[in-house]
């Protein structure tokens, strides 16, 4: 077996991390009845309303496919309304969507930030983030590889 390179441990590192922090986030984000793929996507959509499926789907982590079924059942539940005008349909939150949103986005907020809080000082969050930064800015200029 070959010796992992050091750029290959940290993509291990952050997908790990990642995962984690998903499962966490899931369990702590059922109070509010949300799992993290709904929380992400009605901030999307209430950062960037009136939006598109395609513009939602190329800003959130969920597939094609998921961003359609979780859409029609954000729909059902009344948190969000999509609208038709003329060959355009686009998604916006309903005020229940919103109301929804803003009982978690604050404790959301302070449950994310912990993990980097709690063992991080300010100094080293700054430089993290700069780092993640330049990373994503660099894998963004990246193309798939053809199928």
């Amino acid at each position: 077996m070959q010796k992992n390179t050091r750029g290959s441990l940290i993509w291990l590192r952050l997908t790990r991390f990642t995962h984690q922090s998903n499962l966490l986030s899931n369990e702590f984000l059922k109070q509010y009845d949300l799992t993290t793929a709904q929380f992400d996507v009605l901030m999307q959509i209430s950062t960037y309303e009136p939006l598109t499926q395609s513009e939602l789907a190329e800003k959130v982590t969920v597939t094609q496919g998921g961003i359609s079924r979780m859409l029609t059942r954000l729909e059902k539940e009344g948190l969000i309304v999509r609208k038709q005008e003329w060959k355009t349909k686009t998604i916006s939150l309903t005020d229940k969507g919103r109301q929804k949103l803003d009982n978690a986005f604050e404790a959301q907020l302070a449950f994310q930030s912990s993990f980097f809080e709690e063992c991080l000082s300010e100094e080293e969050m700054k430089t993290l983030y700069t780092l993640m930064s330049r990373v994503q800015r660099n894998s963004e200029k990246k193309e798939l590889p053809n199928r």
